[in-house]
């Protein structure tokens, strides 16, 4: 098994969500999540990528709506598939409780015909697809790129803004590929030191009603222009079960490296 180190703590004391009874049913380390309705995810400046602009692993500090931190994220890529393919990489990213045990793991593989995001959003087998496992090695659930087959959408998107299409599609899946909701983005990404706004993705279930949200927000001009240290939130009803959860984190992993990872790129 990996050794991730935690990220940073810029010499700041780190407080923890106490940690709650082992439930029954629920994969170890996740207990906390049956306690939340929203997650707030903040990724770490990395001092390297803000003065030479080459691609770090990525590092999240993952907190609770009181700001007391449940779990930190790490990214685990070899340098050589960060600086090649840069936000289009395959990943790996392991979640950590305040023990440093690892309680789950977030991938997605390489696909070179994913590079395009016109052959990713119009052909299944190129969509971009992770898969997360809670506890590793146990799959709890999947992120896909929804894909379209409309030509007219093709067409529209070809002259409009990167994503599925105008919007960014994805299906969250359980462990038996069902889809159980989705998540839809908005028509056009706005994102920079000048786009002072929030972007944010729609989470809806499988009749379209909307039950919580994905949300980037803005970091302030000086982290816009010169990091990829952005803050995200995630909001989901308090009864979700916990591993989709988990796969909505996996989810807004995956929505940072299509959309808010391309500053230095």
């Amino acid at each position: 098994m990996s050794q991730v180190s935690p990220p940073p703590t810029n010499g700041a004391p780190i407080v923890w969500m106490q940690k709650p009874s082992p439930i029954s049913g629920c994969p170890p380390g996740l207990e906390y999540l049956t306690q939340l309705d929203s997650l707030f995810l903040k990724q770490e400046v990395s001092l390297l990528e803000a003065f030479t602009g080459w691609d770090t692993n990525n590092k999240y500090s993952i907190k609770n709506n009181q700001g007391n931190q449940i779990y930190f994220a790490a990214e685990e890529t070899e340098g050589c598939m960060r600086i090649c393919c840069g936000p289009q990489r395959g990943f790996q990213i392991f979640i950590l409780d305040n023990t440093n045990q690892q309680v789950a793991k977030i991938s997605r593989e390489f696909k070179y015909c994913a590079q395009s995001s016109l052959f990713a959003g119009c052909c299944d087998c190129c969509a971009h697809e992770v898969t997360v496992e809670a506890p590793i090695g146990t799959v709890v659930g999947y992120v896909k790129q929804k894909y379209v087959k409309s030509l007219i959408n093709i067409i529209f998107f070809y002259s409009c803004f990167r994503g599925s299409f105008c919007k960014a599609h994805y299906d969250i899946l359980d462990e038996n590929h069902e889809t159980v909701l989705k998540v839809r983005g908005p028509c056009c990404i706005f994102d920079g030191p000048l786009m002072p706004c929030d972007n944010e993705f729609q989470l809806l279930s499988l009749d379209d009603n909307q039950i919580g949200k994905l949300s980037k927000e803005y970091a302030g001009f000086v982290k816009e222009m010169f990091t990829m240290a952005d803050i995200f939130s995630i909001k989901f009803p308090i009864d979700l079960s916990v591993k989709i959860k988990t796969t909505l984190i996996g989810c807004l992993f995956l929505i940072d490296f299509m959309y808010f990872e391309t500053k230095t790129n």
